[in-house]
């Protein structure tokens, strides 16, 4: 910290500029904040979000998601939430399903798909793959109406039409990713309550850090002796 007060200090002093064209950081970051908000607010949770939650609860394999690029990242903290919260779940990684990794799939298995553009050819090809082996259970999360990640799925969740991202460049895809994220916690979150899913099973799964020592029942490690 005492280093980089330094540097910025050698900055502001006349040194080096921090940034190349001048602009209003805090009101930068509150306009990002408040677009990627405005975007989750506007999130239309119909029948299918209920009929998605109900499929996953009756779910009688495991919970697979998907997704490449940043969406896979969001599908890999799904899948990771769910399993800690009583579904067991995992991600596949859709370049290496191509590879490989399909197998990993059995009977009673759903999928959850991640795409915004629903074209990403690596889901596509994984989509068409799994259900050549039987797999066509699929939830697909995805903003685009003309995509083929619609045709390839059971229910469709959908993130909103052209949704504003608040990158500069409006490349970097942060209102999208924020909305998957929501989408995601509003699922694993509602999901909690209809398995009667308790604090002392959440302590049995996530039992280290500090959501485990206030979740979980004491055991014999907790012991001092």
């Amino acid at each position: 910290m005492i280093q980089y007060n330094a540097r910025l200090t050698n900055c502001l002093e006349g040194g080096t500029p921090i940034v190349q064209n001048p602009i209003n950081i805090k009101e930068t970051m509150r306009r990002v904040i408040e677009s990627e908000a405005k975007a989750i607010s506007g999130i239309d949770v119909d029948d299918a979000f209920e009929a998605a939650v109900k499929l996953i609860q009756v779910c009688p394999g495991k919970i697979i998601t998907t997704g490449i690029g940043k969406a896979g990242y969001v599908a890999q903290r799904f899948a990771a939430t769910l399993a800690s919260t009583g579904t067991p779940a995992f991600f596949i990684h859709p370049a290496e399903a191509g590879h490989g990794d399909l197998g990993m799939l059995t009977e009673g298995d759903l999928i959850l798909a991640f795409s915004t553009s629903g074209k990403s050819i690596e889901v596509v090809e994984m989509l068409q793959n799994a259900a050549q082996l039987g797999h066509t259970q699929v939830i697909g999360v995805t903003s685009h109406a003309d995509s083929p990640l619609r045709e390839l799925s059971t229910i469709i969740l959908n993130m909103g039409p052209d949704i504003e991202e608040p990158c500069p460049l409006n490349l970097t895809p942060s209102a999208t990713i924020a909305i998957m994220s929501a989408i995601c916690d509003a699922i694993a979150l509602t999901l909690i309550p209809l398995k009667g899913f308790t604090k002392a099973q959440y302590g049995m799964r996530h039992h280290k850090g500090y959501l485990g020592a206030i979740a979980r029942q004491e055991n014999h490690y907790d012991s001092q002796d």
